[in-house]
């Protein structure tokens, strides 16, 4: 009997085993980027209602939140949070539903600000900002 003969079928198993793990990273790659793409729709839904939220609070007009759930429910989020400030700054925080196959479905959340802009920030001109014109 040669040395090979007692070798014979072994590719067989690692190409299995192989295949297995490139598989298992497969799969966990498809796991990781469902996991950010639920949590960037998160954020832009967050965004998107905070500013919603932001146009109403800052007009001094009522149901800023209530707006803020509408734009999150068009985005497929859902409003957990939201608080209107002094000044009319808004902070909301949602929550968009993330399938993960096998896994089942889970949760990404995102929390956004926005109000008025300050006309200058203390000790700071206009003139003086890097994005103002040299003239």
């Amino acid at each position: 009997m040669s040395r090979l003969a007692g070798e014979r079928g072994s590719a067989t198993v690692w190409v299995v085993a192989l295949s297995g793990v490139l598989a298992a990273i497969g799969v966990a790659s498809v796991l990781v980027g469902a996991a950010v793409v639920g949590r960037h729709r998160a954020t832009a839904a967050a965004d998107l209602a905070v500013l919603a939220a932001a146009e109403l609070a800052v007009r001094a007009e009522p149901g800023a939140c209530a707006a803020a759930g509408a734009v999150a429910g068009a985005n497929g989020a859902r409003l957990t949070a939201c608080t209107v400030g002094d000044g009319a700054v808004v902070e909301v925080a949602v929550v968009v539903p993330v399938r993960l196959g096998p896994l089942g479905v889970s949760e990404a959340g995102a929390r956004a600000r926005a109000g008025p802009v300050t006309p200058s920030a203390p000790g700071r001109t206009p003139s003086s900002s890097p994005l103002a014109g040299s003239g």
